[in-house]
């Protein structure tokens, strides 16, 4: 034992482990605070956080480890655990992080459910047949299933959007009431004849919904060439049931059993100024009276009282109106004065009157050729829906009700 080297403690470990003069880290750690009593509390076997670390990098057993202010933040910082974020956050953070829209969490019970309470909204009470049917409408649309006849009129569409369209202002806005609807032919051939009024072509328009809610028929207006000149009025026309006023189209279409609508005034009875109403221009040269005539349809006389009043025509510019080529360039109270707010139509009280048909049937095949009879068959009728319109303003209350 003499021989044996005698190696003091630390001088063979690492540097400042205990080589040098002052007391390594982890004795500097073991070592007590001056005045502070060692704590020694209970604990598990094994190291936990806080424990001072040993010279080898271990914990010594039942101590805690004393650190400075300015060691504990950082001890804090990086051994602190992260806080788990609660179930929304995560669901939000997963969701965000797929790239996923916030409504992707909403149940299909709520999405069906929002439907339903939309197609209820939007189709009322039976509102499944009503989409079914919408729907197998749509599928006709894109396969090209349906059917146009050979002037454009697409019976279908107009049941639906136009005549939609158009009932509510005739119901609501106008109030129309509807005299001598029984003279309407049930089916077959017929020629209503309308006097003309209101600056714009409205009264030809709730002529249509009245027919059609009252009968079930459509009315097939004749039209002015300008109306189809037009880049989408046009299209529109024909697709309602319009076609070109000229005698060989409306003659095809009386012998097919439609009912043709004409306004003979024509431009003179819209255009005409509010001081003139209800006061009819002439016929023209008596042309629906000659077609009435070669096919042997009866002609219904057609009395609208109402329609004057809802563009009260006080002015024109015949120098626009031909530079654009159009008729007249109206002037009302409302219009141009207040812009496109002019445009709406005065809600006026609105008077319709079917008069009794006036047969042709019983003219001679010939009749259409003698420029006297067809003078005093448009005559005729031309007298007899003057007196009724002069008969309806006597029993109106007032404009507007």
């Amino acid at each position: 034992m003499a021989d044996a080297e005698i190696i003091p403690i630390g001088t063979r470990g690492q540097p400042g482990r205990g080589a040098g003069k002052r007391p390594s880290a982890a004795a500097r750690d073991l070592a007590p605070k001056s005045g502070t009593p060692r704590k020694t509390p209970a604990r598990k076997p094994g190291p936990a956080a806080g424990d001072a670390p040993d010279a080898s990098g271990g914990v010594a057993p039942g101590e805690v480890a004393e650190e400075t202010a300015a060691e504990r933040p950082a001890r804090t910082l990086k051994e602190r655990p992260a806080a788990e974020p609660d179930a929304e956050q995560a669901a939000a953070a997963r969701t965000e992080g797929r790239g996923l829209s916030p409504l992707a969490g909403i149940p299909a019970g709520d999405w069906l459910a929002a439907f339903q309470h939309a197609s209820k909204e939007l189709f009322g009470d039976q509102w499944e047949p009503q989409l079914a049917r919408f729907l197998a409408f749509l599928r006709r649309r894109l396969t090209g299933e349906y059917a146009v006849d050979e002037y454009g009129f697409d019976a279908e569409v107009t049941e639906r959007f136009f005549m939609a369209a158009l009932r509510p202002v005739a119901q609501k806005w106008f109030r129309i009431e509807v005299r001598g609807i029984d003279n309407i032919p049930a089916e077959g051939g017929a020629l209503v004849v309308s006097n003309h009024s209101g600056t714009v072509p409205v009264d030809g328009l709730m002529t249509m919904v009245s027919i059609h809610d009252h009968t079930g028929r459509f009315l097939r207006p004749l039209g002015a060439d300008l109306v189809f000149r037009l880049p989408l009025v046009g299209s529109v026309a024909r697709k309602g049931g319009a076609t070109l006023a000229c005698s060989e189209d409306a003659e095809r279409m009386l012998r097919g059993g439609e009912l043709v609508g004409v306004w003979p005034e024509g431009f003179k009875g819209i255009g005409k100024p509010f001081s003139e109403r209800y006061k009819l221009q002439r016929f023209g040269r008596g042309g629906f009276v000659s077609a009435a005539l070669r096919t042997g349809v009866p002609i219904v006389p057609l009395s609208v009282v109402g329609a004057e009043e809802i563009y009260p025509l006080v002015g024109n510019i015949p120098s626009l109106a031909r530079l654009l080529g159009v008729p007249y360039i109206p002037i009302t109270p409302l219009f141009p004065l207040l812009g496109p707010l002019g445009l709406v139509p005065l809600p006026s009280k609105w008077l319709l009157e079917f008069g009794e048909p006036i047969r042709t049937d019983e003219y001679d095949a010939g009749a259409a050729e003698d420029p006297m009879l067809v003078f005093n068959v448009t005559d005729q009728v031309r007298e007899t829906i003057q007196q009724t319109l002069y008969s309806l303003l006597m029993q109106r209350e007032s404009v507007f009700r």
